[in-house]
């Protein structure tokens, strides 16, 4: 559905470094297949000009993020020897900017004054919840007043805001997951990530799940609370960037996850059940469906309006009890938009 130019985002990953605890949903070696370590000078200009190698036509802003850990609880003999490698690549035209994700609890005056002096444009926090009770559980170490502050604090020297929640932590239901979407949403953040919890190997939470002290969200559920959040945030006109976990390599189901609401291409399937939801709404209003089903759709989002393995059309034929629905690509409509013709 979001078919805006994306950055071109050169991602260079931290695990763990400057974070002060281990969060109970946590383990950044298996995300990112690295071990706990900030890479040399050299290792970084590796990473930084293979992904410049990649980098396709229209694409927005070329950015170097720093991710994976906790950028600013950093020594800031460490975090100055980083920026300092990635802002040359600023200097010399390759790259628009730098950009990085951090706790709340770490954000300052003092180190905002510091990042002045480096092209950071864009600072993500990781959020996570907005519910006091639910960030204790999940042993963040800071609560929602640490957010609301760290916000304010970010906006007034007008950086890019990213704001990342979790559904599905210990402690939350769908309930304290929507209500977390909309206090989010009142701080007016630029964008958004949504991410489902997954049990991680060597995570505590994977010692709560196989003691059943910790029950994870179904994929079915999972993908239910993030489309509701979603679409909280759709409604504020706040860009969601991703929603779920980044396939990867080091990342695959009954390998480094041991349960939850992962899917490799689980956006797509947010995206997926918000046209169902949307064509039965339409549907809904005729009054008696005998014949074929004719949806007309932008090209681009042929594919999320089937659903995985034509899941839509099958449930659209099984609830109105027809026997066709015919999908028609109409580069007339925009992007997102479609049409349905029902024989009545």
């Amino acid at each position: 559905m979001d078919n805006a130019i994306k950055d071109f985002i050169i991602p260079v990953f931290i695990p763990h470094a400057g974070c002060p605890n281990q969060c109970v949903f946590c383990n950044q070696n298996t995300l990112t297949g690295k071990q706990r370590i900030i890479p040399p000078k050299e290792e970084l200009n590796h990473i930084i000009t293979e992904y410049l190698k990649h980098k396709g036509k229209n694409r927005g802003r070329v950015q170097i993020g720093f991710y994976g850990g906790n950028f600013l609880g950093l020594g800031i003999d460490k975090i100055e020897k980083l920026l300092f490698a990635a802002a040359k690549y600023v200097t010399n035209g390759l790259v628009d900017s730098i950009r990085f994700s951090t706790r709340p609890d770490t954000i300052d005056n003092n180190k905002l004054d510091f990042l002045n002096n480096f092209p950071v444009s864009t600072i993500e926090l990781g959020v996570q919840s907005m519910d006091d009770a639910v960030l204790a559980a999940a042993k963040r170490g800071h609560t929602s007043s640490d957010t609301i502050n760290a916000v304010s604090l970010i906006k007034k020297r007008k950086f890019e805001t990213g704001l990342q929640m979790m559904i599905g932590l210990p402690g939350d239901d769908e309930k304290r997951s929507i209500h977390t979407a909309q206090l989010i949403a009142e701080l007016l953040p630029d964008f958004v990530r949504i991410y489902p919890t997954v049990v991680l190997a060597g995570s505590p939470l994977a010692v709560l799940y196989k003691k059943g002290k910790y029950v994870p969200l179904s994929l079915e559920e999972g993908v239910s609370i993030t489309k509701k959040a979603y679409l909280v945030f759709r409604e504020n006109n706040i860009r969601v960037i991703r929603m779920g976990l980044q396939a990867t390599e080091d990342l695959r189901e009954g390998i480094s996850i041991l349960a939850g609401p992962y899917h490799p291409a689980f956006g797509h399937l947010v995206y997926s059940e918000i046209f169902l939801d949307n064509i039965i709404g339409v549907l809904q209003s005729e009054s008696i469906l005998t014949g074929e089903i004719i949806i007309r759709i932008h090209p681009k989002s042929v594919s999320e309006l089937r659903g995985l393995k034509n899941g839509n059309i099958s449930k659209i034929k099984k609830l109105f009890d027809v026997k066709s629905v015919r999908v028609i690509p109409d580069s007339s409509l925009p992007a997102g938009g479609f049409g349905v013709d029902a024989n009545s």
